[in-house]
């Protein structure tokens, strides 16, 4: 059984096809845990990604919906891979359970688009930025401070390593909000500046002087695409005071997107200086 740390796009995949199988066959939920001698529950765990997959069971349930032996066979040979630990294993102490389940989809994720209401996002914060917030934030300890930049590079280095695209969208506020001191955001700010020239990557940033868009008043919110037809996109909202959701209804995902390429679209494009002094457009 693979450690838990969240489950990885590999296991999600596997887990999803599981579902899609029993549907298939016309197998209930019910009759799927006869064979395996358990409660229901624990087969909709499985098809949810919720547990680990171990052989036996998924080679008994493979059989009660009558796979051929041409289909079993890669499904089988995939649930080495699909029990590994994620790369963020490692870091889960620290994390939250919605982390890891978020950083188990973002970590395949082709396409990331993300939008802070007064922040700098957090996959383009520097690691003095994101220290400085974090201790204005949070009480946690240095080592747990110092664990949690570590998972943040970690991520920002793979996002780019693999070439997803990564579009971010926040209000020129978060430019003139002061997290750490100037130096800190001088340091931010020229990240920003060098981060237009790489290929993945874009930037928009609203002015202040501009007027509500379809994203205002909206809370973080971050959309991921995996390129697997198993695994729909996934919204991300942080609701403060409230937690985090994460949403994979269609129709719901489908109104943010629209939301995000509403805003996108009113925004001044990308391209721009980032703005100076109180008012203006600037984007990246």
């Amino acid at each position: 059984m693979r450690p838990r740390s969240g489950p990885t796009v590999e296991h999600r995949v596997l887990a999803a096809r599981l579902r899609l199988l029993r549907e298939r066959a016309g197998v209930s939920l019910q009759a799927a845990a006869v064979a395996l001698g358990a409660h229901p529950a624990t087969v909709r765990r499985i098809e949810r990604a919720e547990t680990g997959l171990d052989a036996r069971q998924v080679r008994v349930l493979l059989e009660r919906y009558a796979v051929s032996a041409a289909d079993v066979e890669p499904i089988m040979a995939g649930l080495a891979a699909a029990n590994l630990p994620g790369w963020w294993h490692r870091w889960r102490d620290t994390m939250e359970p919605w982390q890891q389940e978020v950083i188990g989809i973002e970590s395949s994720a082709a396409l990331v688009r993300t939008w802070h209401p007064a922040l700098i996002p957090e996959l383009l914060r520097t690691p003095a930025y994101e220290a400085a917030l974090c201790r204005t934030l949070t009480a946690d300890p240095a080592p747990r401070l110092a664990s949690r930049l570590e998972l943040l590079a970690e991520r920002q280095r793979r996002l780019a390593e693999r070439g997803a695209v990564l579009w971010a969208l926040f209000p020129a506020a978060a430019l003139h909000t002061s997290v750490g001191g100037a130096a800190v955001m001088a340091e931010q700010r020229a990240a920003l500046e060098e981060s237009a020239q790489r290929q993945h990557l874009t930037v928009q940033v609203v002015p202040l002087d501009f007027p509500p868009h379809p994203m205002t008043g909206v809370p973080p919110l971050h959309l991921l695409r995996v390129p697997a037809p198993e695994i729909g996109d996934r919204v991300v909202l942080e609701t403060p005071g409230t937690g985090v959701d994460i949403i994979d209804e269609p129709a719901a995902v489908m109104d943010y997107r629209i939301r995000l390429d509403s805003a996108c679209t009113a925004a001044p494009p990308p391209g721009q200086p980032l703005p100076e002094g109180g008012r203006g457009a600037g984007n990246l």
